[in-house]
């Protein structure tokens, strides 16, 4: 990710020329390592967001809405203690570093005007948030409060004198001239120049002189007509910055109007993302735990049924020793009796304790039991069935989860069928309570519209509650996936549907299901009043009969 010097350098002369002069409103810390700062302008209002995160450090203005704690940070508590009301005064960057430093002018507490300097550190896993008092150079406060004993060289504890990181032997990039010698290969010229990314890097070594595209970049800041861009890979946020990238060509491209909006959208989805896969890898394996457990179960009823099929030879034993009793003689491990059935000689096991009528009851009674425990295991079969077709359909809304919020709600429903232990009830009943459905919707080239269920709830909710009865509903044939409906007019048919509409539509089921990277996968299609939810069923399982089958690549409509 390239949040280097040079795009360090952009987001101060943005800012710059936007919040100079403004006034701090307010001040909110949302997370431990981010704090947003809200400006008054002549132009309008601007939300500042600053991370000190390691892996999203960053500053830039924002629309994103984030949650703030009850209870503020101290961090936090300093930071309106001290710079409430005050105005900016400038904002640069500091060399060619990744470094940003807000000047401030705000009243003590005597009504005296006092001097403070935010800066703001964005190097990756050290980076810092640190307040300092102008006339003295001493620390206020410190997001990241480091003490004598992680780093000898350099405190960020209150009272401590400021110094700014080791700075590397390089040259500055704002340095670069067209015909400075920065070397060919990407390696040398990262070892060379100070504030680059390897992704730029990368990118001049590919001129000839490298340091002449360079210029050219920075040139582009200087005048504020450089092009912000994201690259998406299959639409997940790849790369960004402020120049082109020739390496990422055949990526899609999304091009921003300012630099703060590139910057905010790609951090803003890489925390989501990353938060998502946090917060989703436990449920996951919870949910797989569940699953091996089911299948092992199944696994152990199919090995009772066989043995129960095995005992019905038990009653052709009994009936052939009761009419033989006096053919048999005690004391004897096996005797072979006439099976007048087949006309067939049949050797039949004997426990030599027990007289020729005892093992005959003894035959009985075993075939008694498996013939009770074929009739149980076999209704025991179908509910484990049915708990692997649930499981695998919740395994699969987890995977397609876009939010914590959709998380959350797959947990409560969950809990509330009894998988899982619930966390906090209350909170999971505001939540449901709260819960409006939002499935997907795609318009077909017919100009229909079809709906995806994101989970098995909203499953539920299409089917049973949103769908009129004359509606085409889909489904990717024994493979877990979405509940998929396709609205029609009242005077249409499926009868009278072009079977390219059904294709495509079969397309989306499929590309919602477990077999999404398949090909020729098979998808139910019938009309809604043929799907029914049995009584007591689990979300999202349903019956329906009349159904017709078609075989699709999985798609979306372009």
């Amino acid at each position: 990710m390239a949040y280097d010097g040079i795009i360090t350098y952009g987001i101060t002369k943005e800012l710059s020329s936007l919040l100079k002069l403004g006034k701090i409103d307010k001040i909110y810390q949302p997370a431990k390592e981010m704090i947003i700062i809200q400006f008054h302008t002549t132009a309008g209002n601007f939300r500042l967001l600053a991370s000190c995160n390691g892996m999203s450090s960053r500053l830039c203005l924002t629309e994103n809405k984030y949650e703030n704690p009850v209870n503020p940070p101290n961090f936090c508590m300093v930071l309106r203690k001290y710079l409430l009301g005050g105005r900016v005064i400038e904002i640069r960057q500091k060399d060619s570093e990744r470094i940003i430093e807000m000047d401030i002018e705000a009243l003590s507490e005597m009504g005296f005007t006092i001097s403070r300097k935010l800066i703001f550190e964005l190097m990756g896993k050290h980076s810092n948030i640190i307040l300092i008092d102008m006339d003295t150079n001493k620390i206020i406060d410190a997001c990241k409060r480091i003490s004598i004993d992680v780093n000898q060289y350099r405190q960020t504890l209150a009272g401590a004198i400021y110094k700014y990181p080791p700075v590397q032997d390089k040259i500055p990039f704002k340095g670069i001239t067209g015909q400075t010698d920065i070397g060919e290969n990407a390696k040398i010229i990262i070892g060379k120049v100070a504030g680059i990314s390897p992704a730029i890097a990368r990118e001049i070594s590919n001129y000839n002189p490298p340091a002449k595209r360079l210029d050219e970049i920075i040139s582009s800041v200087d005048k504020m007509s450089f092009k912000a861009r994201i690259y998406f890979d299959k639409g997940v946020p790849i790369e960004f910055h402020l120049a082109d990238l020739s390496e990422y060509k055949d990526l899609d491209i999304k091009y921003y109007g300012s630099l703060s909006e590139c910057v905010e959208y790609f951090y803003f989805h890489k925390e989501n993302t990353n938060l998502l896969k946090q917060k989703s890898a436990p449920l996951h394996r919870n949910v797989k735990k569940l699953l091996d457990k089911a299948g092992l179960k199944k696994k152990r009823l199919n090995e009772d049924i066989l043995s129960a099929e095995k005992s019905k030879s038990c009653k052709l034993y009994g009936e052939l020793l009761t009419a033989n009793l006096h053919m048999v003689k005690g004391g004897e491990p096996t005797v072979e009796l006439l099976n007048w059935y087949d006309g067939s000689l049949v050797k039949i096991p004997l426990d030599t304790r027990l007289s020729p009528a005892k093992n005959a009851q003894r035959f009985f009674k075993k075939y008694s039991k498996s013939k009770v425990a074929l009739k149980e295991k076999k209704i025991q079969l179908i509910d484990v069935d049915r708990d692997i077709e649930y499981l695998e359909s919740v395994l699969l809304s987890i995977d397609n989860a876009k939010s914590v919020d959709d998380l959350a709600l797959i947990r409560s429903e969950l809990e509330d069928e009894g998988y899982m232990r619930a966390q906090n009830q209350k909170n999971n009943k505001n939540k449901r309570n709260l819960y409006k459905p939002s499935p997907l919707k795609y318009v077909l080239s017919s100009g229909y519209t079809a709906y995806v269920g994101r989970n098995n709830r909203e499953n539920d909710y299409l089917t049973i509650k949103f769908a009129k009865k004359t509606d085409l509903w889909l489904h990717t044939k024994d493979i877990a996936g979405s509940h998929v409906i396709v609205s029609l007019p009242n005077d249409v048919q499926i009868s009278d549907l072009d079977p390219d509409i059904i294709y495509e539509a079969a397309s989306i089921a499929a590309y919602h299901s477990k077999a999404s990277k398949g090909e020729n996968v098979p998808v139910d299609y019938v009309s809604v009043r043929r799907v029914k939810k049995p009584k007591n069923a689990k979300p999202g399982m349903v019956i329906f009969d009349s159904n017709k089958t078609v075989y699709v690549n999985p798609s979306l409509p372009t």
